[in-house]
């Protein structure tokens, strides 16, 4: 009796997480097409899929970076220092593209009296008392809402301690970890089918009718972030290892930041860059740290969100700015984003800080930010791709930069 060939779910299976991701985004396509009404029922999975991946981040997070700062051995090398830099100098590069872009290709908004109920922050002050505030938030109501920035100042702090415990104490918590880590893979695997419940019911639901008007700003955001994404930080990169970085920077859009894309949560794509970083091969010490906070303050895409919609604002109402000024506003705002990370709707609660800088009222800056809600189909999604995508682009630049740089002085 010969044996049988492979089902169709069996040849499925034997393909790469990225290829059914692939598959799964264009049969989400197709269904949104062929029956939108059936399309939409999808929405369920998408939901099921984004939810569980928000579960296991706060812990995951929370226990890995405790686990690996108390195993961490006196003496081992980590690169927290490089990769940081390359955060900022990332962002900067990142606003002063906007910048120029905005310059070069004005945008103009007709701005209504939509009605968004959301809650800005009312300055600079305020959002920096945020982000003390979420540093000191209690460790179970950190976890409870998904306060990174809480959970990464208690897992430190834990983990610093458990340092001078005995060695089974520290052996326990890396069983921990390890057995977290297992469950993530787990839900990773189920990425292609929570992808094409996003897109068939994002597709058949919003389409991209309402875009339409809005054209020319979202070729202004998507330019940006596609110009950084293509060639600001391939030249980073470039920088910091010296060999052609498009393998990397390929890599690193295609698997960190398609289910970016999709998911449309940083906070989400923290066990997907966890497991990128783990796969090609980089320092555990130093990614179980650094992919989490990539993902609260390495901002890229916010600094072009708030910057691109915030001069739009100021050419639709004639204020004449420089440069320089235009280039200052977008770092400070992106800077101070990380103290306004647990608000909904991330950086386009920042616009009303960002024209406030510029005498621009709060009445018509947050019409401002409905234009941004109009848009967020594809800004929010672009966005989170470039950040979430970068942050292991950068982890793995420093990282190998490092060692690299070590084997050249052997």
């Amino acid at each position: 009796m010969t044996a049988s060939s492979p089902s169709l779910l069996q040849r499925l299976k034997r393909l790469s997480l990225v290829t059914q991701i692939i598959i799964g985004l264009l049969a989400g396509i197709a269904l949104a097409l062929v029956a939108p009404e059936v399309a939409k029922s999808t929405a369920f999975i998408g939901k099921v899929f984004v939810s569980a991946l928000k579960a296991v981040a706060p812990i995951l997070v929370f226990v890995l970076v405790m686990a690996s700062i108390a195993n961490h051995k006196h003496g081992q090398e980590t690169h927290i220092r490089p990769i940081l830099f390359l955060y900022l100098l990332g962002t900067f590069a990142a606003a002063v593209v906007a910048v120029v872009a905005s310059m070069m290709f004005p945008s103009s908004l007709v701005l209504s009296t939509h009605d968004v109920a959301v809650t800005a922050p009312g300055g600079i002050s305020e959002v920096l008392q945020s982000l003390l505030l979420s540093v000191v938030d209690n460790p179970v109501s950190a976890l409870m809402n998904a306060n990174f920035i809480g959970i990464l100042a208690w897992a430190i702090g834990m983990g610093i301690a458990i340092r001078h415990a005995g060695d089974t104490t520290r052996e326990v918590l890396g069983d921990l970890s390890n057995g977290v880590t297992l469950i993530v893979r787990l839900v990773i695997r189920f990425a292609p089918l929570g992808i094409f419940g996003l897109v068939a019911s994002t597709l058949a639901t919003s389409g991209f009718g309402a875009l339409i008007g809005y054209a020319h700003l979202l070729a202004v955001l998507l330019g940006c972030m596609l110009f950084v994404a293509l060639v600001m930080n391939p030249v980073i990169v470039f920088w910091k290892l010296r060999r052609n970085p498009y393998p990397l920077v390929m890599m690193c859009l295609r698997e960190s930041g398609i289910t970016a894309f999709f998911t449309r949560s940083s906070a989400a794509n923290i066990p997907v860059n966890l497991e990128l970083s783990k796969r090609l091969g980089l320092h555990e010490d130093t990614y179980s740290v650094s992919i989490p906070l990539g993902a609260t303050i390495n901002m890229a895409g916010a600094a072009i969100t708030i910057t691109v919609l915030t001069l739009a604002a100021v050419h639709t109402l004639g204020i004449v700015v420089d440069i320089p000024t235009a280039i200052l506003l977008s770092v400070v705002a992106a800077i101070c984003a990380c103290g306004a990370s647990g608000v909904a709707g991330g950086s386009l609660l920042l616009i009303p800080l960002a024209c406030s800088l510029f005498g621009i009222p709060s009445e018509i800056a947050m019409q401002v930010v409905a234009v941004g809600f109009i848009i967020g189909v594809l800004q929010d999604s672009a966005e989170t791709a470039l950040n979430s995508s970068t942050d292991v682009l950068f982890t793995a630049a420093a990282c190998l930069g490092e060692e690299e740089k070590v084997q050249r002085l052997a």
